[in-house]
């Protein structure tokens, strides 16, 4: 267990109300924002220990009806919750011991009231029953919601992406990072000529009177919302294993029949290379239990927890493009690896807040670039993890604003993939660094954490002082400038930083061919050069994203 819009003028109230607004560039938050991404004690007053997920797919219609049942263990005395559904959706009842239960709605979230105070340590269940027509994504996986489509030979293709959109677009549970339900049954159902996959292992399909056909996925592994998901259409599977860490890992892939072909020795190619690699940075694949799944999707692609979707076209780099300018990123698919390398930074550590959604996203990055020094060598994977800085926008802090559901900047994918390049460089002994990867993979499995948990874990792990790089990367837009100025042979230097007293070691030329540590403050101090170095040849060491400042 993990801890701790009816009508359109509806819809656009509830869009309206739930946006963040900007006001001379300071985010405001709302109620339902609040309502959203809150810990209050109507959340923590239960922890989620099993869902029973059953949809029902309309494709004519655009539509869903159907249950989830919550299974729980009572945190403290209570007699009322919160759970989480979209406004656009029809609660139809709430039953608990056979009885329908009151309850209120406000935005998107569901207050329920029980006949009797529930005490701490009970364990009991309700189910919610709905239906409706969820939203639909305009620009997925970007923005939220389902996607109706079809594939090339006109068949319908539909399946969903509502990662920090919430999960509640489409299901009823309790919609926070922070509460994962430890296992869960998804049951879908869908018109009898297609097939659905989901996450988990596939128990049974079950033929329904109304032409319709129902799959039944077990997921044994704890779970975050926003990764429950489905992909209908129609499909072609086959499987292989890896030879793993922990035994036989199972790999199932799933493409569109009309693509097959093309996927077979594409996904070959990548898949047992990126498990081989992420098991020796990482540590062993979170989910034996579950398997591992790569599923063609509609949208380009998401961590789906056992059932990752990729939708990268069959093509290497991102939709044919090398994101880091340096030929290496053209090596590998990068859907396949970057969301492949969320079941461990994502699924197996979870964020608690999505304000911390850097360490998704900063470690899974920087997967990348571990994937390529694995195929290709240390060079290469430096090249690559240098080369996507061009991507760092240094606009906004990377972590977001805690307790109203809001993400920091993107930089926290290529920005947050250098800092802990950087942190790689100070520690300087690879195996160490490699041993804190997988360290984290170990004391924080199938955990959620906060960046304070992930910063003191690192800290004391590699034995150095990094709260100031944490503060200075993390918490400020700005990078940490090194100004200096050069007198013959005398270099004198110091940081200009946000963060007091910031005082990071940097490896700069100090002589020619080679790179000297250095250890500057926010106040100036001078070192030696050796014969050579000028203002035209001084420069740091590549590994170190910082800017440079004559003075």
């Amino acid at each position: 267990m993990k801890k701790l819009l009816f009508s359109t003028i509806a819809m656009l109230c509830v869009i309206t109300f739930a946006k963040a607004q900007l006001l001379n560039g300071v985010q405001k938050s709302s109620r339902a924002d609040s309502l959203r991404g809150a810990l209050t004690p109507l959340r923590t007053c239960y922890n989620i220990n099993y869902y029973h997920l059953d949809v029902k797919i309309n494709i004519d219609d655009k539509s869903i009806s159907g249950s989830n049942e919550f299974r729980f263990t009572a945190t403290q005395n209570f007699s009322k919750l919160q759970f989480d559904l979209f406004y656009n959706l029809n609660v139809e009842k709430v039953v608990f011991n056979n009885e329908e239960l009151p309850f209120k709605r406000e935005f998107n979230a569901v207050f329920v009231t029980f006949p009797k105070e529930i005490k701490k340590g009970a364990k009991e269940s309700f189910t919610v029953y709905y239906s409706g027509s969820p939203v639909i994504a305009k620009n997925p996986p970007w923005d939220g919601g389902f996607i109706f489509t079809k594939d090339k030979s006109g068949n319908p293709w539909v399946s969903v992406a509502c990662q920090g959109f919430g999960a509640s677009c489409w299901w009823p549970n309790k919609d926070h990072q922070s509460d994962e339900v430890d296992s869960m049954l998804i049951s879908i159902s869908v018109p009898k000529d297609l097939q659905d996959i989901s996450n988990g292992r596939l128990r049974n399909i079950v033929q329904k009177p109304d032409n319709y056909t129902q799959y039944n996925w077990f997921v044994a592994n704890p779970i975050n919302n926003y990764n429950v998901t489905f992909y209908v259409g129609k499909y072609v599977h086959w499987s292989d294993q890896f030879q793993g860490e922990k035994g036989n890992l199972s790999i199932d892939y799933w493409a569109l029949k009309e693509d097959s072909l093309k996927a077979r020795p594409h996904w070959n190619a990548d898949v047992k290379p990126m498990l081989k690699s992420f098991e020796h940075w990482f540590g062993p694949y979170p989910f034996y239990e579950d398997g591992y799944k790569l599923v063609q999707s509609p949208h380009l692609g998401m961590e789906h927890q056992s059932a990752v979707a990729y939708g990268n076209q069959f093509k290497m780099g991102y939709l044919g493009r090398d994101l880091s300018d340096s030929g290496w990123g053209l090596k590998f698919d990068f859907i396949t690896i970057h969301e492949s390398g969320h079941e461990w930074f994502g699924n197996n550590i979870t964020s608690t807040d999505i304000a911390d959604m850097w360490i998704h996203e900063a470690f899974t990055n920087y997967s990348e670039t571990l994937f390529t020094e694995s195929e290709h060598g240390k060079e290469a994977g430096t090249d690559y993890v240098v080369g996507i800085r061009r991507n760092i926008q240094n606009d906004i802090p990377i972590i977001g604003q805690y307790d109203v559901n809001k993400e920091g900047s993107g930089d926290m994918y290529y920005k947050g993939a250098n800092m802990i390049h950087i942190i790689r460089q100070l520690i300087n002994n690879d195996e160490k660094f490699r041993n804190i990867l997988r360290g984290l993979n170990k004391v924080f499995y199938h955990k959620t954490v906060t960046t304070k948990q992930v910063e003191n874990y690192i800290a004391k792990q590699s034995g150095l002082k990094l709260d100031k790089i944490f503060d200075q990367y993390l918490r400020y837009a700005n990078i940490p400038t090194l100004e200096y100025k050069i007198e013959g042979s005398k270099l004198s230097y110091r940081w200009l930083a946000d963060v007091k007293n910031f005082d990071m070691p940097v490896k700069v030329t100090l002589k020619e061919g080679a790179f000297s540590l250095l250890h500057p403050s926010m106040q100036w101090k001078t070192a030696e050069l050796g014969k050579g170095i000028t203002e035209n040849t001084f420069k740091a060491d590549r590994n170190f994203y910082i800017k440079l400042k004559k003075s």
